[in-house]
């Protein structure tokens, strides 16, 4: 009974929709009055006005809505439906309230008729929650049997390519928009109108009405025994045959229960393709039109007493049973999915709050860390820079120092050049000193000739003198004396020719030694003169080396000229020498 009545309440919800004119979800009192005792009507319920009028009171006040309507529907129509009222007349009237508002004005291929019938299929197809609507795996599956019914082949990348394109905005379509899917010819392109209305007609005739199978059939009379054509109608638990298929003319019914059985019978009497339908109070022989006709009718019938038996409801609708059930599992399912991963997402959620606090305290640990990174880095920099300052400093230090090194070694080797030069000055200034020496004991030598040539000069000179006056004197002596005196005179004078010669001589001699004292004066004032220059040089050199002048610890002799330049024992040895000399002359 619940199923009938959410069949029921889908209709109703049509009627109710068109009456409410301006969705606001509500409709007036008198219509709703007018819907009520119509519903009682088609639907065979005794209609009852007095709770009709109780319901809806005039003194109540504004229009009635969906939900307000139910209680007076559930309690007065609906809990009275029993099944024996014309399903089709209670979808005529539904269909009759909403048609003219809702149905497209834009032409269609199918006649009212048709798009009633697919109004109908809608219904039955669509999901059991409002605003109601068909999912688009049953629009698949009626679009299916409605090409199958046409004779074609179903497209299925057709189908795929306008999913594709499908609102997803919208779990599905509504009965118009689905009317208008099938009206347009999209998915009955080359069929014409009479094609897709047998095809339709064959789709409602089996989801609404039940007709599991129908053709024409011969059937074998039960009292004349004569075979006459019949239009046969295959029901869950009834076959009902006319005497042709607009179904206006029905001549008898085959009530079909668990106890009936179908068999298959061999040819006889002319006739072929015979089975017979065994039932409690009678048996029926059927002729099919060919072999392949009556295999399927006896397969359909055998699954229908089958499906009796079982108390199982018929092919489609436990197949749509099964679909919406398979939907609810996989709505279910997805609940269950959406259920977890908004449990998921709030763990997610908690772990993300989780994470974030931790990404927070990461953040702060790594802004400390970074602070410290920071001040480690500015250490470091500061380090590096003073580092760099102190190896500047280093090196300009070492620079320095090379520079002091390279400086105090120029200066070494400047001070061992001095001290080589010095050393060169020092053997220089022993061999001028030795020079000096030698120059002085030259002097010295020619002094003492000079004075020797002196004494022998002035020797000569008394000598001469005293010869002068003994010449005088014998001059004045004798005249006698004379000649011999002039005798001697002669010979003094050649004496004193030779002493004078001797004394030229000596003068020569003088005058040459005399010249060779200038010379040797000469050196010596050289020698002089390098000695204070080396002096004066050593004395710059601020006392590094003490000149060390040769002498004797013997003192000097002097003479008129200074100091001697030899000792008086070398003044002996010369003397000496002089004598030896003289003495060999």
């Amino acid at each position: 009974m619940g199923g009938l009545k959410d069949e029921l309440l889908k209709g109703i919800w049509h009627a109710f929709t068109a009456l409410d004119l301006d969705h606001s979800g509500k409709v007036s009192k008198s219509q709703l009055k007018v819907l009520s005792h119509n519903l009682c009507t088609v639907l065979k319920v005794p209609h009852d006005p007095v709770a009709l009028e109780e319901h809806f009171r005039d003194d109540d006040e504004g229009p009635v809505s969906n939900q307000g309507y139910m209680p007076y529907l559930n309690k007065f129509i609906l809990e009275k439906v029993q099944d024996n009222f014309d399903k089709i007349e209670f979808n005529r009237m539904c269909w009759t309230l909403c048609v003219k508002k809702n149905l497209t004005k834009s032409p269609l291929l199918i006649t009212e008729d048709d798009a009633f019938k697919v109004w109908v299929i809608f219904n039955f197809l669509s999901e059991d929650k409002y605003p109601l609507i068909i999912v688009p795996e049953e629009i698949e599956y009626l679009l299916k049997k409605l090409t199958e019914a046409m004779g074609g082949g179903w497209q299925q990348e057709q189908f795929e390519h306008y999913k594709i394109n499908f609102d997803d905005s919208k779990d599905g379509l509504s009965v118009w928009e689905l009317i208008e899917l099938i009206g347009n010819g999209q998915f009955s392109k080359g069929m014409d109108r009479q094609t897709v209305s047998m095809a339709i007609n064959e789709v409602f005739n089996e989801l609404i009405l039940d007709v599991l199978k129908q053709g024409y059939m011969m059937k074998k009379g039960h009292r004349r025994k004569n075979w006459t054509e019949r239009w046969f109608v295959l029901k869950p638990n009834i076959i009902s045959y006319y005497v042709s298929e607009d179904l206006k003319d029905k001549k008898g019914d085959i009530l079909l229960d668990e106890n009936c059985c179908v068999e298959s019978l061999p040819d006889k009497d002319g006739k072929k393709c015979l089975f017979l339908i065994k039932c409690f109070d009678k048996t029926f022989e059927i002729s099919a039109s060919d072999k392949k006709k009556k295999q399927e009718w006896i397969q359909a019938i055998h699954s229908t007493i089958h499906l009796l038996k079982l108390g199982s409801p018929p092919p489609h609708k436990e197949a749509r049973q099964r679909r919406k059930e398979l939907r609810k599992k996989l709505l279910a399912e997805q609940e269950e999915l959406e259920r977890q991963m908004k449990e998921l997402q709030a763990a997610n959620e908690n772990k993300q709050q989780e994470l974030e606090t931790v990404r927070k305290k990461l953040e702060e640990a790594a802004s400390r860390a970074a602070e410290e990174e920071k001040k480690r880095l500015q250490t470091q920099v500061e380090l590096q820079a003073r580092f760099s300052t102190e190896l500047e400093r280093e090196k300009l230090i070492r620079q320095q120092m090379e520079e002091q090194v390279a400086q105090k070694s120029s200066e070494l080797e400047q001070y061992l050049q001095r001290v080589r030069e010095l050393e060169d000055m020092y053997l220089k200034l022993q061999e001028a000193l030795e020079d000096e020496r030698q120059a002085r004991q030259d002097e010295e030598t020619v002094r003492k000739l000079q004075a020797r040539l002196l004494e022998e000069e002035s020797s000569k000179r008394a000598e001469l003198e005293k010869w002068h006056l003994e010449q005088q004197q014998a001059i004045q002596t004798t005249e006698a004396e004379k000649q011999e005196l002039e005798n001697q005179r002669v010979m003094k004078e050649q004496a004193l020719q030779e002493a004078m010669e001797q004394l030229e001589q000596l003068e020569l001699e003088r005058k040459q030694a005399l010249e060779q004292y200038e010379g040797v004066k000469k050196k010596l004032e050289m020698a002089t003169s390098k000695t204070k220059s080396w002096k004066d040089k050593v004395a710059q050199h601020e006392g590094l080396i003490r000149l060390i002048e040769p002498g004797s610890k013997n003192p000097h002799l002097i003479t008129n000229w200074g100091p001697a330049a030899f000792t008086q024992a070398e003044l002996e040895e010369r003397e000496k020498s002089w004598k030896g000399k003289k003495s060999t002359e």
